[in-house]
């Protein structure tokens, strides 16, 4: 068993025990706390109340001017809260995390917050319209209903649920702690920078921050659906493996030739009557022809030599035959072809 560090790299036996987090009273209230927080900031800046005039303060304060020595740190730091970098970054973790857990719950519980994050936030930014500070028309408006989508602020409450979520999924309270406390400072400087920017008013950014903590406490209510769904994939996936190996079984080894068995050649010998008709020497007796004898090689040559003294093994009388071939000799044991008719006379 390794002890070194490098040992929990590896990939455990069997999936761990990992407690699954419930919807409890505290998280409820929470959520219920988070909720009227989200419907106290729509209202006010749907009244254009005093949030609305802070966002025009902080606006026409122009941050990215008073302090411009920040500007091209806070440029790439705000990339931490775009959706398709951090969803790549957070995606490889939990990817690995599965891998290593035997289990699909990490991926499939982030994709089932950011699902949830791009219907809600996507809804309500598409439903306000609300222009950004560098589009605004009139001062001290809400700039609401004019064709914009920054509000809620969409890389706040990214940043929110990204990395959030490492701490909802967190095995250990000591880690879960640590990862609670490292996404909240990465949320809150992602959506302070956009201020900085002048990319989002306050608001936005106040409604982003709800939006995603809304998301995280409502996670535990998916928890059955996730179930189902890992429970499924992964039961097509057995029977796909499964599949596999009987189409593998059913395959037919091809035959090998071993040691010095005969081998077929690829132009098989021509059968007799195919072409030319095979002519059969005529012989007295009606006995071997030399033809034959010659054609079967030297097995043909012993059998016949118990038939010496057949004229058909003579020289002379071979070269003989193979000149008469077709003239039939008188007797019974001439030619094969019917004598011919002669017309009978009278008398």
């Amino acid at each position: 068993m390794r002890t070194d560090i490098f040992a929990r790299l590896d990939r455990e036996p069997e999936p761990p025990k990992i407690e699954v987090p419930r919807m409890t009273w505290t998280r409820l209230a929470l959520f219920g706390g988070t909720l009227a927080f989200y419907l106290v900031i729509v209202v006010a800046v749907l009244l254009s109340t005093w949030l609305v005039t802070l966002d025009w303060k902080i606006m026409l304060f122009r941050p990215y001017q008073q302090w411009p020595e920040l500007h091209a740190f806070l440029d790439y730091y705000v990339v931490l809260g775009q959706r398709g970098p951090t969803a790549v970054m957070v995606a490889s973790w939990l990817g690995w995390r599965s891998w290593r857990q035997h289990t699909l719950r990490p991926l499939l519980s982030l994709g089932a917050a950011l699902l949830l994050l791009n219907v809600t936030v996507g809804a309500v930014k598409l439903g306000l319209g609300r222009a950004g500070p560098h589009y605004a028309t009139q001062v001290g408006s809400a700039e609401l209903f004019a064709g914009g989508d920054i509000f809620p602020s969409g890389h706040t409450a990214n940043a929110v649920v990204t990395w959030g979520i490492l701490a909802y999924l967190a095995t250990t309270p000591r880690a879960r702690r640590y990862l609670s406390a490292t996404s909240a400072v990465v949320a809150l400087g992602v959506g302070l920078t956009t201020v900085y920017l002048g990319t989002h008013w306050l608001s936005d950014v106040l409604l982003g921050w709800a939006a995603g903590l809304l998301i995280l406490l409502a996670l535990p209510w998916c928890e059955p659906v996730i179930a189902v769904v890992e429970a499924w994939i992964l039961d097509l996936r057995d029977r796909m493996r499964e599949q596999l190996r009987s189409r593998r079984r059913l395959v037919p080894s091809l035959p090998v030739a071993t040691g010095n068995r005969p081998v077929p050649g690829l132009f098989p010998p021509r059968p007799a009557g195919d072409g030319e008709p095979v002519r059969e020497a005529v012989g007295a007796g009606g006995g071997r022809g030399p033809s034959a004898t010659r054609s079967a090689g030297l097995q043909g040559s012993q059998l016949a030599a118990p038939r010496a003294h057949h004229p058909a093994a003579h020289p002379a009388h071979t070269a003989h035959h193979a000149v008469r071939s077709e003239r039939g000799p008188a007797g019974p044991a001439g030619s094969r072809r019917p004598p011919h008719s002669r017309p009978a006379t009278g008398g």
